[in-house]
């Protein structure tokens, strides 16, 4: 062994190629109060969950009031005859007929439906609309959720149904209500099995369901075919089949595909029941009501509005009831996929 100019540092073969131990120094962007190593200084946590719910309802309070007041300006600043462009009227009159005020519409759910003694205040004629509405939305929601689920595994199984089904389920959205459903009804009014006839509220179910059960597919496709390709092998390698990959993986993976879904398609049941209601004429909910106050509007614009604040609620009820079951579902909505 030499001696090195340097005085200290080793000159042999063996010393110069002994591999040298990094040595540990503390880092400033660690996070000295846990000692996790994963939050650097000067970097912002997410908010929590109900930070995250509280900011949510009050941007739907903020949108709700900018409606409001976007409303009221046009009706303070616009001519009474609305924006005409030609012999072309792009925006509406502002008249009280055409645009009553907010608070006008607001007041008029209290009073009664009619000048008769007795008479229900508008809400409460409104509401009991809202219930045989909600009860029909519901059927035809479970129907479309049980199609929907039903196309999704069949597409998820066999990818030549899939090519083959899903530009026919894409399709059928396409198809304009208004003309269906007065065809749904006539061809229901026809089955008679036995003691079993087809009611009106049947036909107005179904159409629901049509537009219920699209989102919910689409979805539910969308969530079980989520799953990263190595743990799809992971599980084929343990030997374990299709039914038992799917509910131990596929499953609990569509969920925050699935939630937003599901909400979409109760609202869709609400939007399709109401607008079957209107086309087959069945007494009792929202849409016969509407079309009912609708006709009444020349003498009374404030009271047309109650059904349509009450399909409102409606729907914001269907939709947050969907939304109760991400409370159960909390360990596997980490994060939810608009559908």
């Amino acid at each position: 062994m030499t001696v090195s100019p340097m005085g200290d540092q080793p000159t042999s073969l063996a010393e110069s190629a002994a591999p040298v131990e990094p040595v540990e120094t503390p880092r400033a962007d660690l996070d000295p109060s846990t000692g996790s190593g994963r939050a650097r200084r000067g970097q912002r946590r997410a908010p929590a969950r109900g930070v995250r719910e509280l900011q949510a309802w009050g941007y739907g309070a903020l949108g709700l009031a900018a409606i409001v007041v976007v409303w009221e300006l046009y009706k303070l600043l616009a001519p009474a005859d609305g924006v005409v462009i030609g012999e072309t009227r792009v925006l509406p009159r502002t008249t009280d007929l055409a645009m009553p005020h907010i608070w006008d519409m607001l007041a008029r759910l209290f009073e009664p439906v009619t000048r008769a003694d007795g008479a229900a205040p508008l809400w409460a004629a409104v509401g009991a609309g809202a219930l045989v509405t909600l009860g029909i939305a519901a059927v035809g929601w479970l129907v479309g959720l049980v199609v929907g689920i039903g196309l999704a595994l069949v597409m998820l199984r066999w990818r030549l149904a899939e090519w083959g089904l899903l530009p026919w389920i894409i399709l059928s959205q396409t198809v304009p209500l208004i003309a269906f459903a007065p065809i749904v009804r006539s061809w229901g009014s026809r089955i008679e099995i036995g003691s079993f006839h087809w009611d009106d509220w049947m036909s107005v179910a179904l159409i629901a369901s049509y537009l219920a059960f699209f989102p919910i597919a689409i979805g539910a496709l969308r969530g079980l075919q989520s799953p990263d390709v190595i743990h799809l092998e992971l599980m084929h390698s343990y030997g374990i089949g299709w039914w038992r990959t799917l509910l131990k993986l596929r499953v609990p993976a569509s969920v925050p595909y699935l939630l937003p879904a599901l909400r979409l398609g109760a609202a869709n049941a609400v939007i399709g029941a109401v607008v079957a209601e209107v086309s087959t004429g069945l007494q009792g909910g929202l849409g016969r009501i509407l079309i009912q106050y609708a006709g009444q509007s020349s003498g009374d614009p404030a009271k047309a509005w109650g059904p349509i604040f009450g399909a409102i609620v409606l729907g914001l009820v269907v939709a947050g009831s969907i939304a109760l079951l991400g409370v159960f579902l909390k360990n596997y909505r980490r994060v939810e996929v608009n559908a």
